[in-house]
């Protein structure tokens, strides 16, 4: 089994009125809660908003260094994200598909590296 990432950027999607909003946060957890019920969901939101960040992070000298964000110039902020743990590239495209299909805008599915562990964790 392997953990794939399923994620929107927030430009991809339309603009939309309150209701289409309601009508598509209940479409995607209709699917989630499939996912749920098929044993394949580990975590996910859809509501981040790039208005939201805290703040960004870069490393100087060895220590974090903390400013505002989002930057201007920055294009895509992640909309909303699934995490899925699936036998199979297919078996997560066919979630991905089902997301895509239920919110109507584009879904990305990237795959998470494995390490050897069942705890995704890097060994050296």
């Amino acid at each position: 089994m392997a953990q794939y990432l399923i994620a929107f950027n927030d430009e991809w999607v339309p603009a939309l009125t309150p209701q289409e909003v309601r009508d598509k946060g209940v479409a995607g957890r209709s699917v989630i809660e499939e996912m749920k019920d098929a044993g394949v969901f580990i975590f996910g939101d859809g509501g981040l908003d790039a208005a939201t960040v805290v703040c960004s992070v870069t490393a100087r000298d060895g220590e974090p260094v903390f400013t505002d964000g989002p930057y201007v110039e920055t294009k895509e902020h992640l909309g909303g994200f699934a995490v899925v743990e699936v036998p199979d590239d297919a078996t997560a495209r066919y979630w991905a598909g089902r997301l895509a299909v239920a919110l109507g805008w584009p879904q990305e599915v990237h795959r998470f590296p494995q390490f050897g562990g069942a705890d995704h964790t890097i060994r050296q």
